[in-house]
């Protein structure tokens, strides 16, 4: 029977492949699908090209791992599970259209995963040398990118104090090299200096060259050592409580996948971001059949401000996490503190059932202590941190339940636990549930939580989709939960609730309809009182998006929408607009995308994120806050195979003020212009 399903998919191949050609990975769906509403003031661009460098590395769909096909956030539960069986049964693929065979695999499915998916010979290619896979490999590429604000800011100028004058050019560099192979090796490195950096070679200050550098060499499946990474790295394991990658899903548009962590292990770091990777080395080995030990060391030096105290040793009071070092201010927190990581993992994995015990230790060369504020009192206070846990993650069918557990050493506890499944082949459910003590403290977590760490918090989470049919799904979740401390801008034990609801059309493939509505309730200060007690109320925000993706031509693809949120607080109600459109046209070696958009907003907290295209392996999502005007273009052209060039020019230009930013920063008008040049060249 298969001999026949092989032959149909092999022959259909071509005809698919020329009326649906294989795509790069769509980070514009990645943002309306998977990523949460972005309510922390945090560096989601950074945040989120991390996701982007780790979704654009294509798997091997007959090697890749139930954690890794998980990590994609396409499949369900069902889908995923027949996958598995269908190559328990089968063996390999022999073409990712022979993925129409497997059971509950629809072409819908079927095209949004192909960008992710590769299909690969795994011995054959073993059966050569390492160099020679290196030289061969498809996957080899070099990028080189320029950026530059066209208006002068004033810390290039002398109209700030001397401390704060940028002692570097305008200029933004960015070069990037990679070559990898899937299960089998990666090596590469990436280098970026900001604007306002310097280039130097200052080895008493850890500068070489950039002001950021980062360098990695992994090697896998080598006899019993299935993972070998030196260099910058990260670590994803069990559901993120004690060590999560700096790539955590928040809540958003998908309600189901992106509750669970995937148990990825160690990973190559090749983004940006220049908090959250550690450095060292780390390797993962098979001591025994089904047992395996991962264990890791990092040192690796970090951005913070340091006081110095007249009776005892400096002490650092806060970490720095901007990435920025731009003048005299900037550099006497860069590279401050020493922060030393150790730890280990034993993982039991047997088919169905993943189990395993996990330890870290953090420690720092100076004390942190942090200054004292009402919220912060359990915050990090001296110079080590321990977290001891466990973990079991079982799959049931077509459900998998989750769990992980996680105790700071002389402190308190964290749990979360869940089970997302198909019920049916149309509906799909997902449970969590989280209980984070007010002493439990995680540096480097991306559980599942409503503030930016996983600390004093309970909560219930409840979420559904369901699928008509091809055209029609709904989807949405209910969030509870239940801070029994204080927390930031909320000085009293509080309660809120978050729900989304979404209903999705798509009759087909050239037209994509979405409405959304979302609410939250949480807990915030007060300004303004006339005594010094502090007072509170449930701010409520509720945001509002009208989206339509539509083909006018096989060439010619337009997008518009429309984002409307109302804050709440204290009986006062304030608002936040945009209106954008967005056309594409794509001409064969040339593709142009542009965008025109309106916003408005009354204040900060109803500022609008919303996904911008940008050049290759580049992230960006602005936050529109404020009146004004916003428009891009941006030309990609394939020069030939193995070189294109990308090109963007951005316009901002806002009607409610006479000067743009602040401090430093501060651009003296209303208009804000940006360029963007890259070249990739696939080696």
């Amino acid at each position: 029977m298969r001999k026949w399903v092989i032959l149909l998919t092999v022959l259909a191949g071509p005809v698919l492949a020329q009326e649906y050609p294989r795509r790069e990975v769509d980070p514009e769906r990645l943002a309306d699908d998977l990523f949460g509403f972005q309510n922390l003031d945090l560096n989601y661009e950074d945040l989120y090209e991390n996701v982007l460098q780790l979704l654009a590395k294509p798997l091997n769909v007959n090697q890749a791992t139930q954690e890794e096909l998980r990590f994609l956030n396409i499949l369900s539960e069902e889908q995923l599970q027949n996958l598995l069986r269908y190559r328990m049964e089968y063996g390999d693929l022999v073409s990712i259209y022979e993925l129409q065979a497997v059971p509950g695999f629809d072409l819908k499915t079927i095209y949004r995963i192909v960008p992710y998916l590769i299909v690969q010979d795994f011995t054959q290619q073993f059966n050569r040398s390492m160099l020679n896979r290196i030289r061969n490999n498809e996957n080899n590429y070099l990028i080189l990118r320029f950026a530059r604000t066209l208006e002068e800011r004033r810390g290039f100028t002398d109209r700030v104090r001397p401390e704060q004058r940028f002692l570097g050019d305008r200029n933004n560099y960015y070069i990037r090299f990679r070559t990898s192979r899937a299960n089998d090796f990666s090596f590469g490195f990436t280098l970026e200096k900001d604007a306002g950096e310097t280039i130097t070679w200052n080895p008493q200050n850890r500068q070489y060259g950039f002001d950021y550098t980062s360098v990695h060499a992994q090697v896998m499946n080598k006899g019993r050592i299935k993972n070998l990474i030196i260099g910058d790295y990260q670590a994803q394991f069990a559901q993120g409580l004690m060590l999560g990658g700096a790539f955590g899903f928040g809540k958003g548009g998908e309600t189901i996948t992106t509750i669970r962590r995937s148990n990825m292990g160690f990973l190559p770091y090749t983004s940006i971001n220049e908090t959250g990777y550690l450095r060292g080395i780390a390797t993962t080995v098979e001591v025994h059949k089904n047992v395996y030990l991962s264990g890791f060391y990092s040192n690796a030096w970090r951005d913070a401000t340091l006081v110095a105290d007249t009776t005892e040793d400096a002490f650092a009071s806060a970490f720095q996490t901007t990435g920025l070092h731009r003048n005299a201010v900037e550099l006497s927190r860069r590279q401050t503190i020493r922060e030393q990581q150790a730890g280990f993992v034993v993982q039991y994995q047997k088919r169905h059932l993943d189990a395993g015990i996990l330890m870290n230790d953090v420690s720092y060369q100076f004390t942190v202590r942090r200054n004292p504020q009402p919220y912060n009192q359990f915050a990090l206070s001296g110079r080590e941190l321990v977290n001891t846990g466990a973990y079991v993650n079982y799959n049931l069918k077509n459900f998998t339940l989750f769990s992980e557990f996680a105790k700071t050493w002389q402190r308190g506890f964290g749990l979360a636990t869940g089970m997302i499944g198909s019920v049916t082949p149309q509906l799909d459910i997902a449970l969590h549930f989280r209980n984070y003590q007010r002493d439990f403290l995680s540096l480097y977590s991306n559980a599942l939580a409503e503030s930016s760490i996983p600390i004093n918090e309970r909560g219930l989470y409840w979420g559904w989709r369901y699928r008509w049919n091809r055209q029609y799904s709904f989807a949405g979740y209910a969030d509870l939960f239940r801070f029994p401390w204080l927390r930031y801008r909320g000085y009293a034990p509080s309660d809120g609730h978050e729900f989304l609801l979404r209903f999705n059309y798509q009759p087909s493939r050239q037209v994509f309809l979405f409405a959304q509505f979302r609410e939250e309730s949480k807990i915030r200060n007060l300004s303004g009182v006339p005594d010094n007690v502090f007072r509170t109320d449930n701010g409520v925000k509720r945001n509002f998006w009208i989206n339509a993706d539509y083909s006018l031509t096989q060439k010619l693809r337009m997008k518009s929408r429309a984002q409307f949120s109302t804050y709440n607080l204290n009986g006062m109600t304030t608002n936040g607009m945009v209106l954008l459109q967005d056309i594409s046209a794509d001409f064969g070696r040339m593709a142009v995308t542009a965008r025109y958009a309106l916003f408005g907003t009354d204040d900060f907290d109803n500022r609008q994120y919303v996904f911008e295209r940008d050049v290759w392996l580049a992230f960006s999502m602005p936050a529109y806050s404020g009146a004004g005007i916003r428009s891009y273009a941006m030309v990609q052209y394939k020069a030939g195979r193995a070189v294109t060039f990308w090109l963007r020019y951005a316009y901002l230009r806002f009607t409610d003020r006479e000067t743009i930013s602040s401090g430093p920063d501060t651009i003296d008008g209303n208009n804000r212009r940006d360029i963007n040049l890259q070249m990739l060249v696939r080696i």
